[in-house]
């Protein structure tokens, strides 16, 4: 067993068990460190299979912007159990329907999906320069689109957000 079979199953243990650690923590606060938990080590998964770009901005944007945003977000609203309405059984039973049916089309990817072998494979197969280069030549229409999506975004939130100051004192002349 080498090294990076080892970090394989450390790492894959590691998010599992925080994984459930997300789920079944009462606590949503430690629910959230939990996700920073599992998110850290799913980009030590990312590394494992040299897409080190991938692990980066899983790290930047999610362990760290997101999961900030969310304990923000947590500590504001100030949840407390003694006034939080408790869920009916008609509730948590949709939530167990909707897991198993989840669970179950899992179960009918992983049927249906095929394993490769690993072959020796280059090792800048995960670089950036190969992913700007795929980005740029075969993805540049969609990556164009989605740039359009998200400036049209941006610029909606911008207009929806303003508010309409009708205390402005006019000006002379107009």
């Amino acid at each position: 067993m080498g090294i990076y079979e080892i970090l394989f199953w450390l790492l894959t243990i590691m998010a599992i068990s925080s994984a459930l650690g997300v789920i079944l923590s009462r606590n949503p606060i430690s629910s959230v460190l939990f996700l920073i938990v599992t998110f850290f080590s799913i980009s030590g998964h990312y590394i494992l299979l040299n897409a080190q770009f991938l692990a980066v901005v899983n790290v930047i944007v999610y362990a760290g912007a997101i999961m900030v945003l969310f304990l923000f977000v947590i500590m504001l609203m100030n949840l407390n159990a003694d006034v939080e309405p408790q869920k009916g059984r008609l509730l948590q039973l949709a939530g167990v329907i909707a897991g198993g049916i989840l669970f179950l089309v899992v179960l009918a990817a992983l049927k249906s999906a095929t394993v490769l072998p690993l072959e020796k494979a280059s090792s800048d197969i995960g670089l950036i320069k190969n992913l700007g280069r795929t980005l740029f030549t075969q993805f540049v229409l969609p990556f164009e689109v989605s740039s359009v999506l998200f400036l049209s975004a941006m610029i909606g939130a911008i207009v929806i957000g303003k508010k309409e100051d009708t205390n402005t004192i006019p000006l002379k002349g107009k």
